[in-house]
């Protein structure tokens, strides 16, 4: 791997800057979406749950646990707030009636689906201002980050598993 040349280093570094900027913008404007994007509105720690939920039907309370780097109680009572106000279900699992699975609900479903429209129409709206050359860069940049990241995780996921510790952040599929 070539070494990096103090050029290239405050590039990056811009680069982290200016990605970090943008995340704190955008969690504040997914804050919103998610406020008002339903009657029964989830906390983050919850819609992060839901996410996972959504991208791994079925999943087990176990491994939401690890993916989420949270104690059991604590993803038990999200499950329980989730559950009441119906966008989740638990079931046992089949062959192990000992473990239980997730999955999401229909209005579940729906909730999730309406952030991600606001989410995704404010997006496009931004990303739309921007000249073609710009976006074909955005588009490019963000894959490659998307696949480093994902990497990264996933690594650290086999890493973590092989210890038998929590694995930290998962990524969006």
């Amino acid at each position: 791997m070539p070494v990096p040349d103090s050029t290239s280093r405050g590039f990056s570094h811009e680069a982290t800057q200016s990605a970090s900027r943008i995340v704190e913008l955008l969690d504040v404007m997914w804050e919103h979406a998610r406020g008002s994007a339903t009657i029964a509105p989830a906390s983050t720690s919850q819609l992060r749950l839901m996410y996972l939920v959504d991208r791994d039907e079925e999943i087990r309370m176990r491994s939401l646990c690890k993916r989420l780097a949270t104690s059991p109680p604590s993803v038990t009572r999200m499950c329980d707030r989730l559950q009441a106000i119906g966008f989740l279900e638990r079931r046992p699992r089949p062959g192990n009636g000992r473990e239980v699975t997730l999955r999401l609900t229909l209005d579940g479903k729906t909730h999730l689906r309406r952030i991600r429209e606001q989410r995704e129409n404010t997006l496009h709206h931004a990303i739309n201002a921007l000249p073609h050359a710009d976006r074909r860069a955005l588009a490019k940049g963000l894959s490659g980050l998307h696949t480093q990241l994902t990497a990264d995780a996933d690594a650290d996921a086999d890493a973590d598993a092989d210890k038998g510790s929590r694995p930290g952040f998962v990524p969006a599929a």
